[in-house]
């Protein structure tokens, strides 16, 4: 989709992909300059997701992130980019409560961060909540499967929608589009589960970690990226190795400063 134009991405772009079939894909973003390059790279939506807090805070999960953690993160991401799309994640208790709390959450983010959609998690029980915020005029992307504000309920990160399943998967995904979302997520669910809820929705489809037969991909940048190190989830490809690279060079200047090879007369600034 990203050689095709470089004008703003827009919701009717992803629904037109669709309709051609034509993959987009998205990245999940968390600052200025990450932003900034994905956009350059022609990614078409970026999504500065609540797994900001396992990569940005510091946290074991993404429940304690707080609204006011993401605005800023958001707003940082919103302003480095010139096409590609920007959703911002409503995190873990800002929208359950009842429509009225998600469509105040949505309005926060869009104001304050110049976001152009939010995403939240659920099916069937969130579909209230999405209708009242696509009412008032701000796109949403849907989010089912494996929802990870639900990890403790679902007993940890378990693959969704395998047998009796797949009949819940396909009511929360229609659930979604009747409310009104532009897009879904399918997380951690498998191919050809995706590959049936992608043939039964207008819709598009965006998979995480669900197989090739959806209409774009999502992916966590330092997963992508090797940015992280130990395990990494097995749908994730790296396509490179940045952690090795960035400890490369520190290590590179921590010997130089070291050794007195850092700063050299190059470095420096004469007298005159």
């Amino acid at each position: 989709m990203a050689e095709q134009s470089r004008k703003r991405v827009r919701t009717r772009h992803f629904q037109r992909a669709k309709e051609n079939g034509i993959k987009f894909t998205g990245l999940t973003s968390y600052d200025h300059l990450t932003a900034g390059i994905f956009d350059e790279a022609g990614i078409d939506f970026l999504l500065v997701g609540d797994s900001a807090g396992q990569n940005v805070l510091g946290y074991d999960t993404t429940l304690p992130v707080t609204v006011d953690e993401l605005i800023p993160l958001t707003r940082a991401v919103s302003n480095a980019v010139s096409r590609a799309f920007v959703v911002a994640d409503l995190p873990f208790g800002s929208y359950e409560t009842s429509p009225d709390e998600a469509l105040h959450t949505a309005f926060r983010f869009m104001k304050e961060t110049h976001a152009h959609a939010v995403k939240l998690e659920g099916g069937v029980r969130s579909a209230e909540q999405i209708r009242r915020v696509v009412s008032a005029g701000i796109p949403v992307m849907g989010h089912i499967g494996f929802t990870p504000q639900s990890e403790h309920g679902l007993g940890g990160h378990i693959i969704q929608g395998r047998g009796a399943q797949l009949e819940q998967l396909l009511k929360d995904a229609h659930a979604v589009e009747d409310a009104g979302a532009f897009a879904v997520v399918l997380e951690m669910v498998p191919a050809s589960a995706a590959a049936q809820v992608t043939k039964e929705l207008k819709i598009p489809t965006i998979g995480v970690g669900a197989g090739p037969h959806v209409d774009g991909q999502l992916l966590v940048w330092t997963d992508f990226a090797g940015f992280t190190g130990g395990r990494i989830p097995k749908f994730v490809k790296q396509y490179a190795d940045l952690r090795a690279t960035l400890t490369g060079a520190a290590t590179a200047y921590r010997h130089e400063v070291e050794s007195g090879v850092y700063p050299g007369p190059e470095h420096s600034y004469p007298d005159e």
